[in-house]
């Protein structure tokens, strides 16, 4: 081959490399114009916000999102929803002590078949959340539906999810080398939800608690029944089963109006779509909002030094341990303080028979020592179906909670 032919082939793709890189370029080009446009347009535009919650916080939750500002607030089971914009998203992440995530939801609809599911994925808009290079992994449930394969179904849902951004960024391939946006979809009955998560990591990791004993309450059932207790700024609250202090921080947090999300950081933050600016005028609105004034007491105790040791860590790091007193002590030498008090325990119960005898005998010495008296209330959680017998009273009302995956009652006195 001779040296001119060799130069003009050498040239031809050099020439069309050129042009590939450059077609390339202008795609990316195009795509983060577009992508900017859409983020500029979202944020004049309502967003349908749902947030999930432990069964029987529902209530709890809609109080708290109507005070944050939502709108239109819809309640079903497991979940509370609402209109609003993106920076009620922010503020929710921040705010809300009983919701398990903050999801944007794209859409809903019906769907029997697979077809029937692509086709209502494709229509919906992703683009507007999705970069052309961010991620946006999968994952679902089903119940009762004819759709009842998880594999498939999320198969079937990413499927779509591309197909939609093949035609809005004019694209074959998704590297998926950005910020994550995880995509669920729920199918209950055949109706399809498909929604973006917004919060990450779940909100009940505050940041306080690294370390905890056996078997702890979680965070936002914790808060849930705090906000059920009507813990204020003044409250005394005691727990003589302390545990790892989560029922006596996530008291001093609402009695001071300390925001849960503070210190830690949410998945919606790496996307661009919610302006910094947003994020950090929410957080200083937050810190504002705090009632360093306000009388707070809290007493713990627990016969387990560690629990003792790993309460005060915890309240800390939360913040909240100057209003905090715990102590090493058996319930059996519990005492009623004079003044009004409210005392909101989670007390240890087993499975085994030997255990389950113990919790027993735990509730009858309760009954002895929680003494009924003018300004005082119990909040018990517990799962024992015979618990009211052997406390030995009747309770005021009852609200069916979950524990994790055991059902339980907050047995409330007043």
């Amino acid at each position: 081959m001779s040296t001119s032919v060799k130069a003009a082939i050498l040239a031809c793709l050099y020439q069309k490399t050129n042009k590939e890189r450059y077609r390339e370029v202008n795609a990316a080009a195009t795509a983060a114009t577009a992508f900017a446009s859409q983020r500029k347009g979202l944020e004049m535009n309502n967003l349908t916000i749902v947030c999930p919650c432990l069964f029987g916080l529902e209530s709890v939750l809609s109080g708290e999102i109507k005070r944050i500002g939502g709108q239109h607030i819809q309640v079903s089971d497991g979940r509370v929803s609402c209109i609003g914009d993106d920076r009620l998203l922010a503020r929710a992440n921040i705010m809300l002590r009983t919701a398990e995530r903050v999801l944007i939801e794209l859409g809903s609809f019906r769907a029997e078949s697979f077809t029937e599911l692509f086709d209502g994925v494709v229509a919906l808009p992703f683009e507007s959340f999705i970069g052309s290079k961010d991620a946006f992994p999968v994952k679902g449930w089903s119940i009762n539906s004819k759709l009842h394969s998880i594999p498939d179904c999320q198969s079937i849902v990413k499927k779509a999810i591309v197909r939609k951004l093949e035609k809005a960024y004019g694209a074959q391939w998704f590297e998926e080398s950005g910020a994550a946006r995880q995509v669920q979809f729920s199918i209950m009955k055949d109706m399809v939800s498909v929604s973006i998560d917004t919060s990450g990591t779940g909100l009940h990791k505050r940041g306080y608690r690294q370390i905890s004993t056996e078997a702890p309450i979680k965070e936002t059932l914790a808060a849930g029944i705090v906000d059920l207790a009507r813990v204020h700024s003044d409250s005394m609250v005691l727990d003589p089963m302390c545990g790892s202090g989560t029922l006596l921080i996530e008291s001093a947090m609402r009695a001071m109006r300390v925001p849960p999300g503070l210190k830690r950081r949410f998945a919606a933050e790496a996307w661009g779509v919610i302006s910094k600016e947003i994020w950090d005028e929410e957080r200083r609105n937050g810190y504002d909002m705090i009632e360093r004034a306000a009388g707070f007491r809290g007493v713990g105790s627990d016969n387990d030094a560690l629990a003792v040791s790993l309460t005060n860590e915890n309240s800390t790091k939360a913040g909240v341990i100057s209003r905090l007193q715990v102590s090493k002590a058996d319930i059996s030498s519990f005492q009623m303080p004079d003044q009004p008090c409210i005392i909101i325990t989670n007390p240890p119960y087993g499975e085994r028979l030997l255990e389950i005898k113990a919790a027993e005998e735990l509730y009858r010495k309760m009954g002895e020592v929680f003494v009924p008296g003018e300004g005082k209330s119990f909040y018990i959680i517990s799962p024992h179906e015979k618990f009211e017998q052997i406390f030995g009273r009747s309770a005021t009302k009852r609200r069916k909670l979950y524990n994790g995956m055991i059902k339980c009652q907050l047995y409330m006195f007043f």
